[in-house]
């Protein structure tokens, strides 16, 4: 159907064909609304219990600790400015990082214009905040911290347990966009971390306009309210007819990720660690997540005397990359996370990230190191100060 490679996978996903096969008949057969007294309306809702029960089983957590949301952004927003809402009475101080998603950092900046202060981290070279920072940071009135399990753009996996520790101690809750993660690496060990987290379909291999979020202990004080009003649905947090065919598509996305982990998370590493190798013998190539912990399938590369939009244009007839967030796909700003980390503004240009999935085979990844090593080389050609540093293209 494409011509291009696929190496967008942090990007969005295909839906599974079993997906879709669980979909189809809530489209049209069963088509009822959940919150209907009627046959119609009892088929869907006990479609959506039985696929809330079978995501809280896949995730190890409480049924009633879930609520369905349109995606990850509307969940961050659910979470931020929930926990907000709820902690008046203690304080307006939150905390997050400068290498956040931008749903998160959009959202810390609303709040700020709504008289909250939110604090953000550093992070080092590696994408790492430092617990030490984070420490001087923390106040009595700090409400939430918000920091990214696993970056969508370098894929580094940030250390929740350190984090944790000094959120717990200090009496403020934590939560953590997991929307990467899910998949890719065992997510058991962080929502035990955790008192908040979301979770995106399409990054699973299923639907697009469907998540989660996850809220520990889902009750009483610590039962977030409502970010959409309007009819009461889901236990009064989030109004609005529950939409059950993409809500049992996230359910088989989520039974599917859990099961093929153990087999996907070998694979992935395989296949990645291959096309570190490759690209790395790219003369100057700079890897921007090589040395730390990261997702199996994410590489990303900076390459110097390279102008960046150049390369992706010339590298879009032949391979779906990015140079950063999907989401931020229409900024002409370099990577607000690898500048965070200290990437130097032009080098920031010329990046990739390239991040691999389920239909990605060794056949495609000597391909696109082939592919890339040539439109480096032929971007490098007419390149003034290559030639002056005596490069050869």
């Amino acid at each position: 159907m494409y011509p291009q490679l696929y190496f967008d996978y942090n990007a969005t996903t295909p839906c599974d064909p079993a997906v879709v096969e669980a979909m189809l008949p809530y489209f049209e057969e069963h088509f009822g609304n959940p919150s209907s007294s009627h046959a119609y309306g009892w088929l869907a809702k006990d479609a959506v219990e039985e696929a809330r029960n079978q995501i809280a089983d896949n995730l190890k957590v409480g049924p009633n600790e879930l609520v369905f949301t349109s995606g990850a952004t509307e969940s961050i927003n659910q979470i931020l400015k929930g926990v907000g809402r709820l902690g008046k009475a203690k304080g307006n101080h939150m905390i997050t990082t400068q290498a956040e998603h931008k749903a998160v950092l959009d959202t810390c900046a609303d709040l700020e214009d709504a008289g909250f202060e939110v604090t953000c981290l550093e992070v080092d070279g590696q994408g790492h905040i430092s617990p030490d920072q984070l420490r001087e940071a923390l106040r009595p009135d700090t409400l939430l911290v918000a920091v990214m399990y696993a970056n969508n753009e370098t894929g580094v996996i940030q250390p929740l347990e350190d984090i944790a520790e000094l959120t717990r101690a200090n009496g403020t809750l934590l939560f953590s966009d997991t929307t990467q993660a899910l998949g890719k690496v065992s997510v058991q060990e962080v929502l035990d971390l955790v008192d908040f987290a979301c979770f995106s379909g399409h990054k699973i291999y299923g639907p697009k306009g469907i998540g989660l979020t996850y809220i520990k202990n889902n009750e009483g004080d610590l039962m977030l309210p409502s970010f959409v009003q309007g009819g009461g649905q889901q236990r009064g947090q989030r109004g609005g007819t529950i939409n059950t065919p993409l809500i049992v598509g996230l359910a088989k996305a989520v039974a599917l990720a859990c099961e093929y982990l153990p087999v996907e998370q070998s694979r992935l590493t395989d296949l990645r660690d291959r096309l570190d190798h490759g690209l790395s013998g790219i003369e100057l190539a700079v890897s921007n997540n090589e040395a730390v912990e990261r997702l199996p399938n994410t590489s990303h590369f900076s390459f110097p005397y390279v102008d960046g939009a150049s390369l992706l244009t010339a590298l879009s007839r032949h391979i779906a990359v990015s140079n950063g967030s999907a989401c931020n796909s229409a900024s002409v700003e370099p990577s607000h996370v690898l500048r965070a980390m200290g990437v130097e503004r032009s080098l920031a240009y010329a990046s990739l990230r390239l991040s691999l999935g389920r239909y990605t085979t060794a056949g495609d990844i000597d391909r696109a190191i082939g592919i890339i090593s040539g439109v480096v080389a032929a971007q490098r050609e007419n390149n003034i100060l290559w030639e002056r540093r005596g490069g050869k293209a």
